[in-house]
């Protein structure tokens, strides 16, 4: 199968600065690829080049088997970190401007639709939520009915509930069947809607995968919680490592029996323990001690 975008030893290097370092990758019609990295990593000037804003230093990037050109420019939509809208106009209004870029735009209603904005169509740009304007980036983004879609951590900023139900947006366009290159910094985000996950540090890829093939294959343990001050002195005979926080003792285990019968033993209060499987923010943070930020 033709990839629809294929990344070969992409690098880009600045004045002292080598911020992307041989990168490949390949992406196939219909998924959602998380690019993750922390701050510096190199994730916004792949992004960049990838959506042909800026040039690679060496390197290669083919949409649909060719180098990006006219074509990848007409079935491309972006959705930026931050965009400004034009003031006093309404939704309504933008959306009809930015229709009329392109020869063949969505139908108003399908976008009004598949972003959900008919509840404040009328309402100027400039007195939209959070979650509101966010929608409304969206749909521009969609305006051409593209084939590959850039996000560029589109829920910053977002409380839960505004996140959650852009989530549920996204999901209505992968049922469309389009490709989405979705950068975040948060992790749960990533795992819920990306199908292939990119680590990237330092310039490099670091881990590729589906999230779930990636966490089984660096883990075989669950993690028990436990507040500090219900943690026994001593932790004698318990077969487990143990990382101690200042609020949070973080047990980590694959015989959660054994551990459980332990902690009995040892007299340990167990009404406020808490058992979770291991998470992207684990992966993330073993592969690059680093906390993931925008």
């Amino acid at each position: 199968m033709l990839s629809i975008l294929a990344v070969k030893d992409l690098v880009k290097h600045y004045p002292g600065v080598n911020a992307v370092n041989g990168i490949s990758f390949e992406l196939h019609k219909g998924i959602c690829f998380g690019l993750l990295g922390p701050n510096g990593a190199g994730k916004t000037t792949t992004v960049e080049m990838l959506e042909g804003i800026i040039a690679p230093t060496s390197g290669s990037i083919r949409y649909r088997g060719a180098p990006l050109g006219e074509r990848f420019q007409e079935q491309a939509g972006i959705m930026f970190q931050t965009t400004a809208l034009q003031n006093f106009i309404t939704v309504r209004e933008t959306l009809a401007m930015f229709r009329l870029l392109y020869a063949h735009p969505l139908p108003a209603q399908d976008l009004i639709e598949l972003c959900a904005l008919g509840h404040f169509l009328n309402r100027d740009t400039g007195q939209l939520s959070g979650g509101q304007r966010q929608r409304l980036l969206l749909a521009i983004a969609l305006v051409n009915d593209p084939e590959i879609l850039f996000l560029d951590e589109p829920t910053t900023g977002l409380d839960p509930q505004a996140r959650r139900n852009f989530w549920d947006l996204l999901a209505r366009i992968k049922q469309r069947h389009k490709t989405v290159i979705l950068t975040t910094h948060y992790m749960e985000e990533a795992y819920h809607l990306c199908d292939e996950i990119a680590i990237m540090d330092a310039g490099e890829i670091i881990a590729e995968g589906t999230p779930q093939a990636l966490l089984a294959e660096h883990y075989n343990d669950v993690v028990l919680q436990l507040p500090r001050e219900d943690f026994p002195a001593t932790d004698g005979g318990l077969a487990a490592t143990v990382l101690r926080g200042e609020q949070v003792i973080e047990i980590l285990t694959a015989d959660v029996d054994t551990t459980i019968r332990r902690l009995v033993e040892l007299g340990t209060p167990l009404n406020r323990l808490v058992i979770r499987p291991r998470t992207l923010e684990d992966l993330f943070l073993e592969l690059t001690g680093k906390q993931l930020r925008a």
